[in-house]
């Protein structure tokens, strides 16, 4: 019987300064979460830090772009059953980080994916499910109620 676990992640939809999301292409390997799905930007928690702390590191380890703290705006926060793992749990913190300069990124994870607003419809499908879950967030199509309950 595998023992079930609990993740805690921080991650940020990235917004450039023309508007555009600035999205993860998951690398399409064995042994990671998604493989080949358009995520989000983030990682692990290590313990002892922040979901803040953790969100500012995993940017800046992710895109070579250091982000101060206070350009994260909080969006949402997921605590329950694992978006992609049955029997797991995780807690996640959803953040927005907007005026990010695109043409300064260094993608060392997956790669760089530059998505206009009207075309994030097209893409839906290809959403990890926790991407798609910001998103909805983002765009207020998660109800106050159901936010409050997954924060729990």
């Amino acid at each position: 019987m595998v023992k079930s676990r609990h993740r805690e992640i921080a991650s940020a939809l990235i917004i450039d300064t023309r508007g555009r999301f600035l999205l993860q292409q998951r690398d399409q390997v064995p042994g990671i979460a998604q493989p080949g799905k358009i995520g989000l930007f983030g990682g692990h928690r290590e313990e002892g830090e922040t979901y803040l702390e953790c969100v500012v590191r995993e940017i800046y380890e992710e895109v070579g772009y250091f982000t101060l703290p206070d350009r994260f705006e909080h969006l949402v926060s997921y605590n329950g059953t694992e978006f992609d793992i049955d029997g797991d749990t995780i807690r996640s913190e959803f953040f927005v980080a907007r005026d990010i300069p695109s043409d300064e990124l260094n993608v060392t994870e997956g790669s760089l994916l530059v998505v206009e607003p009207d075309q994030l419809a097209t893409i839906e499908h290809k959403l990890a499910p926790s991407a798609r879950f910001a998103m909805k967030a983002l765009a207020g199509r998660i109800p106050p109620l159901e936010r409050q309950q997954k924060r729990d």
